[in-house]
């Protein structure tokens, strides 16, 4: 999970791990870029408007490693016209989730991601 917003982080990890998931919480691009080197995550959660660097940088930059096609990629952010999502998706998300992103939303993504990494669908 990467948020400048620590409520929104909490929040989030709350339900994530409640439902059984492990969270790691990035609050900036670098951050998050270090964290995922280090962890290997199977999904990230992460907003567009970032102190350091924007959300779209941080997406090509994971996309561009050599692990970038094993992870599920969900921006979850406050910017929603379709020119962000357009730029979200060629940014390299899987997925684009307006704040505040409901409960039913994360669990459908989840269940996007792990039939993806089963190979199963999207």
């Amino acid at each position: 999970m990467v948020d400048d917003q620590p409520d929104v982080v909490e929040l989030l990890c709350l339900q994530l791990e409640r439902a059984g998931h492990t969270c790691i919480a990035a609050a900036n691009g670098t951050e998050a870029l270090a964290l995922a080197a280090e962890h290997h995550p199977e999904v990230i959660l992460l907003d567009i408007g970032l102190p350091d660097m924007s959300g779209y940088d941080v997406a090509r930059a994971l996309r561009a490693r050599e692990d970038g096609a094993t992870f599920y990629l969900a921006a979850i952010t406050g910017y929603g016209t379709a020119e962000d999502r357009r730029r979200a998706f060629a940014a390299g998300f899987d997925r684009h989730l307006l704040k505040p992103a409901k409960s039913s939303e994360i669990a459908e993504l989840l269940v996007d991601a792990g039939l993806r990494h089963s190979g199963n669908g999207a």
